[in-house]
């Protein structure tokens, strides 16, 4: 028995060892199709990512260096401290959050947390319902795009809108009954971390918000990247269909087509592909497809969470509360989209 003890906590310390050797064996057992998946990854990123992020990352880099978040913060308190029991500058980033799309609502919640904006518990809370899916993506890519049928891209972007706003007000009724500490506004806003935006200093203001605005979306594209390949190495393999036994086990059980449990546990993974997967499948009702669509955009994927995680790992915020808030933003996003299609069945679904 002791000998088995020792052997289970050799194989936890050693267990990413494992992981990590086992995906360098897969990246050249399936190099070819890794290739491949490298560079459309590689073609994602360059042609969706950086335009739409990068300049986003600017402008809030350049806006940690301004008052903005004081005036937020007079404006909105009124509104988010009764509503989601947050700090006014909450607001700035639930607004720009679901402007510019994941995870530029995670940047600034921990710029938040770091410049003693909001306290720790306000601030894990805040990424639960500010870092969301952007409506380029859900208008644009899923809704006109891959679906080809932009009331779709309409219904998710409102469902979508719904079900965060719906954690933000869950999230603060729980920190209400559990009476966590509130924060106090503080004058000195970047507490002297960041300098004041001026006309003599605006160039170096500049170059510093491009050179970390730059690491933040090179960082994303490795994931896109990565992800990508990790996709084709669990489907080359067949862990992908090995894994979605369980989900397909339960949507027999509700009369779902076993074509979903594959775009699903994608989607899980990574929310553009799988997105892409469940737009495609063929279905008598493509309510199913919205549906499940909606539920993977409220979550955003394992590879925005870890994106997430590299963000906030800056700061004391912790990633789990974040975790549970998506998974409860997808359920509700699913639901809410349910309830809108059975209550506008006049809409033009059909593809």
């Amino acid at each position: 028995m002791k000998r088995f003890k020792i052997y289970v906590l050799s194989l936890k310390r050693n267990i990413l060892s494992v992981i990590f050797l086992i995906f360098t064996m897969f990246l050249m057992v399936f190099s070819s199709s890794n290739l491949i998946a490298a560079k459309s990854g590689l073609k994602l990123w360059a042609l969706n990512v950086v335009p739409s992020l990068f300049p986003f990352f600017v402008a809030t880099n350049l806006l940690n260096h301004t008052p903005i978040m004081k005036y937020f913060s007079k404006f909105f308190n009124s509104v988010m401290r009764p509503i989601f029991n947050v700090p006014g500058e909450a607001s700035f980033a639930f607004i720009i959050g679901l402007i510019s799309g994941y995870p530029i609502g995670a940047k600034i919640v921990t710029d938040l947390r770091n410049s003693n904006l909001c306290t720790q518990d306000e601030g894990e809370r805040m990424l639960c319902f500010t870092n969301n899916s952007g409506p380029l993506f859900i208008l644009g890519t899923v809704g006109s795009a891959l679906f080809c049928n932009s009331s779709i891209g309409i219904v998710l972007l409102i469902t979508h809108i719904l079900s965060a706003i719906s954690v933000g007000i869950i999230l603060g009724i729980i920190s209400r009954m559990k009476k966590s500490k509130i924060s106090a506004y503080k004058s000195n806003i970047f507490s002297g971390n960041n300098k004041t935006c001026t006309f003599s200093n605006l160039g170096e203001i500049l170059a510093t918000s491009i050179l970390d605005a730059s690491k933040n979306v090179i960082m994303i594209g490795g994931f896109v990247i990565i992800f990508s390949i990790l996709i084709t190495i669990l489907k080359k393999s067949y862990v992908l269909n090995i894994i979605a036994i369980p989900i397909t086990y339960i949507f027999d059980i509700l009369g779902i087509p076993n074509e979903f449990s594959l775009g699903l546990i994608s989607g899980v993974i990574e929310l553009t592909n799988g997105v892409s997967i469940i737009s495609n499948i063929a279905c008598k009702n493509i309510g199913l497809n919205t549906i499940i669509c909606a539920f993977l955009l409220g979550f955003g994927g394992i590879s925005v969470l870890l994106q997430v995680l590299s963000i906030t790992s800056k700061s004391d915020l912790r990633i789990k509360k974040y975790f549970y808030g998506k998974i409860l933003q997808g359920i509700i996003a699913a639901g809410y989209t349910y309830i809108f299609l059975n209550l506008i069945p006049t809409l033009n679904f059909n593809l």
